[in-house]
């Protein structure tokens, strides 16, 4: 049960429920000479460093054990981050799936950035024995040698982060997570449960959140969270952070009679009464505030992502713009085609929509094709922070894993539009070959990884083929590149530049 409890400097138990130890955000800064401010800095020398999952990768033997490479900028090496590393509490195993989800921010405030690791297919032992898909979550620390052998490392079982929980069995805790810090400056962690049962609610899901040395978890049967919980509404399947806002999708929420229909709901970093403050839920059941209609197995936040947002009124980015994917969604009569909206957030709650795009959106390229899945990952940037926003600075970044490419089928694309404004003003279709390097081939599904900060678009195909082999490749792009102004594209795959030569989904997720 995914109860709510409250503590500082609370004990963590280990993966193998054995031992404690304190809140990775209560330890003491160790690193002086780490440089703090840059996003995805590792070794803290200001240059931003890449960390690429490969949940699927072989360790030690283990099928689909999982890793993450971080890749320092500067060509100054990379580093094998898995359970294989010293100071590790758990081994890999087949079908862990470490890096399935992965998250950055500096939980020890020493400068150095800190890697966050879900696995959330690890099998935890606990007292009343093996629990299969309890989920692990691991909080790897930068230090300025680098990050992996030598960093201290935390460990974290659902019951461990929250004395107050359970670790069961299909819990997967680790699916989702996001950190950053907030505008007061303190770095927070949440963490997705979207198997996690209510009581006999089976897949109901909450999250744990963990601000400073404070940890609670929140689902849909807590005081002030907006809906109830039900079975399948898979809360915290997804979740997307910035500074003053972070955001839970849960696209199995049933909205009246329409079971998978989906829906989002906001929070703020506020604690009131030791929980996060909730500011509203959206859904395609408000026609006040979205288009659309709430169908079955629409999914409606599979995908979500949010960006500081300043409006022409307010003098700082007070507000946020948040993308929602609908991968399921049916244009038109077209099953399956996706769409994605974006809604606009301030303080007060959520305020209205600001973008419905489709591939029937005026001037927007291509047609709705079933099984597409327009929206699958979605990513929005601002690219000039703290100005005021526009539909030239606000970019929106769509996967569409599942599109054919000429001949080529499931090839997948990424789409480019302005986040504000008319979306096919700024749209670009970017694929391999149009755009990307290399040659579009089937099953590709490029766009499964995405990723996006304030100047570069990062495009994972986890399931690029080289020489017959699935191996992955990630493409980093300046957002004008990436909207067909001329530039470089870099390249990061298995093979190139210090990257070892193996990988099996190498791309699949991108921070």
């Amino acid at each position: 049960m995914c109860s709510r409890a409250i503590g500082a400097g609370l004990a963590a138990g280990l993966i193998t429920a054995v031992g404690t130890f304190v809140l990775a955000t209560a330890r003491p800064a160790v690193a002086a000479s780490c440089t703090a401010g840059v996003e995805s800095d590792f070794n803290g020398d200001g240059v931003r460093d890449t960390a690429i999952a490969d949940p699927q990768a072989t360790v030690e033997g283990q099928s689909k054990a999982g890793l993450v490479r971080v890749v320092l900028g500067g060509g100054k090496g990379v580093y094998e981050i898995s359970q294989a590393l010293s100071g590790m509490t758990a081994n890999p195993e087949a079908g862990d799936q470490f890096g399935y989800a992965i998250s950055v921010y500096d939980a020890d405030d020493d400068g150095c950035a800190d890697l966050v690791a879900g696995a959330p297919y690890e099998d935890v032992t606990t007292a009343q024995g093996p629990q299969p898909d309890a989920g692990g979550v691991y909080v790897v620390h930068g230090t300025p040698a680098g990050i992996g052998a030598g960093s201290v490392i935390d460990s974290y079982t659902q019951a461990g982060l929250d004395g107050s929980t359970a670790t069961e069995a299909g819990d997967l805790f680790g699916f989702s997570l996001a950190a950053a810090r907030t505008s007061t400056g303190k770095p927070f962690l949440a963490v997705g449960v979207p198997g996690e049962a209510i009581g006999s609610l089976e897949d109901a899901g909450c999250i744990h959140y963990v601000q400073g040395s404070m940890a609670t978890t929140v689902n849909q049967d807590d005081p002030g969270i907006p809906g109830v919980a039900e079975a399948n509404d898979r809360f915290g399947y997804s979740l997307a952070a910035r500074s003053r806002y972070f955001v839970v999708g849960a696209p199995g929420e049933a909205i009246g009679t329409e079971t998978f229909a989906g829906a989002v709901t906001v929070f703020n970093h506020t604690l009131a009464d030791g929980r996060p403050t909730a500011l509203g839920a959206v859904d395609e059941n408000q026609p006040a505030l979205v288009s659309g209609t709430a169908e079955k197995d629409d999914r409606f936040g599979t995908a979500v992502a949010i960006v500081s947002y300043r409006p022409e009124d307010a003098a700082s980015e007070t507000d946020a713009l948040l993308a929602i994917g609908t991968p399921n969604e049916d244009v038109g009569n077209v099953a399956d085609a996706g769409a994605v909206t974006v809604v606009h957030v301030k303080p007060t709650g959520i305020v209205n929509e600001v973008n419905l795009v489709d591939r029937l959106s005026p001037g927007v390229e291509g047609d709705p094709v079933v099984g597409d899945f327009f929206g699958q990952r979605v990513v929005i940037s601002g690219t000039d922070a703290g100005e005021v926003g526009t539909p030239e600075t606000v970019r929106l970044a769509v996967s569409v894993p599942n599109q054919e490419v000429g001949s080529v089928e499931n090839a997948g694309a990424v789409q480019v539009f302005n986040g504000l404004g008319a979306p096919g003003d700024g749209d670009r279709m970017l694929t391999r070959g149009a755009g990307l390097p290399d040659t579009a081939e089937a099953r590709d599904f490029t766009g499964l990884g995405l990723w996006g900060t304030g100047s570069r678009l990062y495009v994972g195909v986890p399931y690029s083929k080289s020489a017959g082999a699935q191996k992955g490749v990630v493409y980093s792009l300046p957002w004008p590149v990436a909207g067909g102004a001329s530039g470089t594209v870099t390249t990061l795959k298995p093979g190139m530049d210090g990257i070892p030569e193996e990988g099996k989904a190498f791309g699949s997720a991108i921070r």
